[in-house]
């Protein structure tokens, strides 16, 4: 274990953000969060994103910041949400198996009627850990959430008086309170219908301008959302690097724009904290594999949907892109065991979770996907640095039905998928350095928390607070450590390896990569 001394030295003596600095003049009274869905660092340049450009100049950039595993939407959502980590939150992917929610088929988790049913059900806990605006809302906090994806109602879902001033919700079009839905058709027109799969920067502009305008029109909260749906969507369609992604990541940079703009009009910018977030990082598919067709070909009983119910020793694949679920009917120990070895001999398999302890594979908690309705198995594909035919570093192996080669995708192990943006700027962030140290998602929530005061809540989270980023009080950094474990099997005519790498601050553990390949004898 690299203690403090080493930790300063070798990964943080340039940054000028390490020396003692004197408590903020004006503590921030606001925290606003601007999310570019998909949006890798980068890509982050004067010529992309001047705004964020020059936020980053007056701020704090995270040049190591990650993803939670997997590297999805919906799951790190729900990471930026709780501060917890997939196993403990309960969301481990965009869709999954809930068969009390549904017995037939997997379901959206972001689906509002999915939340909804899963709430009702659950008796409020479809997520396993409080929001932050729950528990801001519990000390008497306001909030404003506004989402141009139905991901946001993950950050604040209860249902509320039918006042437009009661830490209003936007998601998609909809809001909590319905009331709120009146005023902003009054302001901005419905909310804009495009074509799935197409740019989404009408429904960002709408988004953006029904936070600063009538989400904010009697004052800017202590705690605010915006998330924008790009470039996640044009990424998807066109893959990262291209021409059209660009032009989405400056109509995105344009929103924030307008949150600063709005932010400075009001005469708040010197009592106001900034943070823009990616929720995951992007890759280009090298290669589409269909995983259930595959199995099906190697003689496992494998569906994409449960119709009739999972049968003992069926194989229920569920795609996430970069990675895929398996659930076994009956959680058949032979078919599992037959499973793995048949996926430890594949080209296309990366890195592969177990919920038991199969030889050459990780536990489900090294990647904290340790869920109480886990899989029986989780793998991650196999990726690579290549260059895909723009120029973009970064292509993976997906299993998605909707996927092809050269569009984009992300949800892998893949560093490029992993790692994402996270620039910070305000009263309460160090100015102009970079910090060097490993963060995530997980950290945003304790770091606000934080901000805001509720240091003991802060601390009671998976995440850590960032506090050697931060102009004032902050905890302690005590300890560094960056490791590499692998897994190995030998079979009769193969040699099957995988690894992980993990980095770790203060006992927070943060996924770098991860990959396998299969070597013959």
């Amino acid at each position: 274990m690299k203690r403090l001394f080493i930790l300063v030295s070798a990964a943080l003596a340039l940054s000028p953000a390490l020396l003692p600095a004197a408590e903020p003049a004006v503590p921030a009274h606001h925290v606003v969060v601007v999310v570019f869905d998909g949006m890798r660092p980068d890509f982050v340049s004067s010529a992309n994103t001047p705004n964020l450009w020059k936020l980053a100049g007056e701020g704090t950039v995270f040049a190591h910041h990650h993803s939670v595993y997997l590297s999805s939407t919906e799951v790190n959502g729900t990471a930026i949400a709780t501060g917890a980590y997939p196993g403990h939150s309960s969301v481990i992917a965009n869709t999954d198996f809930r068969p009390e929610i549904d017995p037939q088929k997997p379901v959206d988790i972001q689906d509002p009627k999915v939340v909804a049913k899963g709430d009702k059900l659950s008796g409020g806990h479809y997520l396993n850990a409080p929001t932050l605006a729950e528990i801001l809302h519990a000390r008497g906090y306001g909030t404003a959430i506004a989402g141009s994806k139905d991901v946001a109602i993950l950050h604040d879902r209860a249902p509320r008086e039918n006042t437009p001033g009661v830490s209003p919700v936007v998601y998609a079009g909809e809001t909590l309170p319905a009331a709120v839905a009146d005023s902003l058709v009054q302001t901005l027109g419905a909310f804009p219908s495009v074509p799935k799969n197409t740019p989404k920067a009408q429904q960002d502009a709408w988004t953006a301008r029904a936070l600063v305008g009538t989400l904010w029109k009697n004052g800017i909260p202590p705690y605010s959302l915006l998330w924008l749906a790009e470039p996640d969507y044009t990424q998807h369609a066109e893959g990262p690097g291209s021409d059209q992604a660009i032009t989405a990541i400056k109509n995105s940079d344009i929103q924030l724009g307008l949150v600063l703009a709005e932010i400075e009009k009001r005469g708040l910018s010197d009592t106001t904290d900034i943070l823009v977030v990616s929720d995951h990082g992007f890759s280009t598919i090298g290669r589409k594999v269909d995983v259930a067709t595959q199995l099906s070909i190697a003689g496992f009983a494998s569906k994409r949907a449960a119709l009739g119910g999972l049968k003992t020793g069926e194989v229920l694949v569920i795609g996430e892109g970069g990675s895929s679920l398996f659930y076994i009917g009956g959680h058949d120990a032979n078919t599992r065991q037959r499973l793995v070895s048949y996926l430890q001999q594949q080209d296309w398999t990366g890195v592969i979770f177990s919920h038991e302890a199969d030889k050459g594979t990780f536990p489900l908690a090294e990647a904290h996907i340790d869920s109480t309705q886990a899989p029986d198995l989780v793998v991650s594909y196999r990726w690579s640095q290549d260059k895909s035919a723009n120029g973009t570093p970064g292509l993976h192996t997906s299993d998605l039905a909707e996927s092809s080669p050269k569009k984009g995708n992300h949800a892998s192990l893949s560093p490029f998928d992993m790692h994402n943006t996270l620039i910070a700027a305000g009263p309460d962030f160090r100015r102009g350095i970079v910090d060097t140290l490993p963060s995530a998602n997980t950290d945003l929530t304790p770091t606000i928390l934080w901000i805001l005061g509720l240091k003991d809540e802060a601390a009671q989270l998976d995440g850590r607070v960032l506090g050697e980023a931060l102009s004032g009080e902050s905890p302690p950094l005590r300890s560094y450590d960056l490791k590499r474990i692998t897994a190995r099997r030998e079979n009769a005519d193969t040699t099957w390896t995988q690894y992980l790498q993990i980095s770790e601050v203060n006992g927070v553990r943060y996924l770098d990569e991860g990959n396998g390949a299969v070597a013959g004898k």
